[in-house]
């Protein structure tokens, strides 16, 4: 059996930027492991540019942002292997992954890092009513032919839901020559990013509907076309409301989910976000199982992905250097208007401050982010806008909440003051 200080499962940009914080706080005993027959992940596929600004302080596509990464981990010499599945995680830390090459292998380690990412809800997540045809995939699956394989998914597009790939697909497709007959979301707001509903909708004239979905789906073997309906407050479809669009493709981009399985069979605790319960070290509720990135929490920024795992990676180098030190943690409770918060919990020992990331349940002007412990508000932040498609991060001074009693995080409009 081999025996490895630090195994990294995933290596996109949360595992490459966990496996260099690592190394720079002194683990050379490192190994990445990834499905994949390269590194970066999904930046891989993610040809735009917008990505860099607060990590290298310029713009950059996927690709050339996840080179940096993968230059930095080549540069210090960091093990990987490739093609390569974790099929499962004992409590006592063995990792068992195969591959064509060695088949399969275990791994005792002393600490592990779970960077697995997100993956996407899918047609059968929300059963659309007809048949199965060909035509209808997810935006990701759509993102891949196109910008990897070169196949252009279709020529008369309707996408569902305004996640930012979605979005950002759709400009994709029109530039390539599709015709993107609309966007619908089921929420009365977009779930995406302000800019790219102004650089890939707005900018190239395309309709979004929101309170819509598809209600039902037309074709046999190949998708003919779609009903769009409105949604009434209950999210269900409005009958007479029906409008047909003639599409050859539908896309989905109906949302992201923590790819959470591995750490999940073990019985490690669950938060709000469906990744695992983490401390603000980014470790599990079990001690040297850390986790960290979209397998976490789902975010909107590649900088703030790896600024959290290079912390992850930093504190499992802590953990293995016996320096990371166990003290009573308070809980972190997400609470009216709050989806959820990371971390879960919070120890008051040590460091200056901690960064609570969170997202709020619906779009909101005016409001207040209140931090309630014992009864008392002990801190507010204003904020004048705040919407659930951007994960805000507050950073607060430890010493402002007791060592006792939960942390609750809530929304608060501004008129209650």
């Amino acid at each position: 059996m081999k025996r490895v200080d630090l195994v990294i499962i995933g290596g996109g940009s949360a595992g490459l930027a966990a496996a260099v914080g690592a190394y720079d706080k002194g683990i050379r005993d490192i190994l990445i492991i990834e499905k994949m027959a390269f590194l970066g992940g999904i930046l891989n596929q993610c040809i735009h540019n917008g990505f860099g600004l607060a990590e290298f302080k310029e713009e950059l596509t996927g690709p050339e942002f996840a080179e940096r990464f993968i230059l930095q981990v080549k540069e210090r010499g960091i093990p990987y292997v490739l093609n390569s599945t974790v099929t499962e995680i004992t409590k006592d830390k063995v990792i068992t992954y195969c591959n064509a090459e060695e088949g399969v292998v275990e791994v005792q380690a002393k600490a592990i890092i779970n960077a697995l990412g997100c993956y996407e809800r899918n047609a059968g997540a929300i059963g659309i009513p007809g048949d199965r045809p060909a035509g209808v995939l997810t935006a990701g699956q759509a993102q891949l032919f196109l910008n990897e394989f070169g196949y252009l998914v279709g020529k008369k597009v309707f996408i569902l839901g305004s996640g930012d790939i979605g979005l950002i697909m759709a400009r994709r497709m029109t530039l390539e020559g599709a015709k993107v007959l609309g966007v619908a979301e089921i929420m009365p707001w977009s779930n995406g990013l302000n800019r790219n509903l102004v650089q890939c909708l707005q900018d190239y004239d395309i309709p979004l509907y929101l309170s819509h979905t598809v209600s039902k789906i037309i074709g046999k073997s190949r998708l003919e076309a779609i009903e769009l309906s409105e949604v009434d407050s209950s999210m269900k479809p409005i009958p007479g409301t029906a409008q047909r669009f003639d599409v050859d493709t539908l896309v989905l981009s109906i949302g992201l989910l923590p790819n959470n399985y591995l750490y999940d069979s073990l019985g490690i605790k669950t938060g709000r976000s469906r990744g695992s319960a983490v401390d603000e070290h980014f470790m599990t509720s079990f001690p040297g199982f850390f986790s960290c990135g979209n397998v976490l929490h789902v975010h909107d920024l590649v900088d703030n992905v790896v600024a959290e795992a290079r912390v992850a990676g930093e504190a499992a180098a802590l953990y293995l250097q016996g320096g990371l030190a166990e003290s009573e943690p308070v809980n972190v409770v997400p609470g009216n208007g709050v989806g959820y918060v990371v971390p879960s919990r919070v120890s008051l020992e040590g460091e200056d401050k901690v960064a609570f990331k969170f997202r709020v349940r619906v779009p909101s002007k005016n409001v207040y982010i209140d931090y309630t412990q014992n009864g008392k508000i002990v801190k507010s932040v204003f904020k004048p806008v705040i919407i659930p498609s951007e994960m805000e991060i507050q950073s607060l001074p430890k010493s402002l909440f007791e060592k006792e009693g939960d942390i609750t995080l809530s929304v608060r409009p501004k008129e209650d003051n």
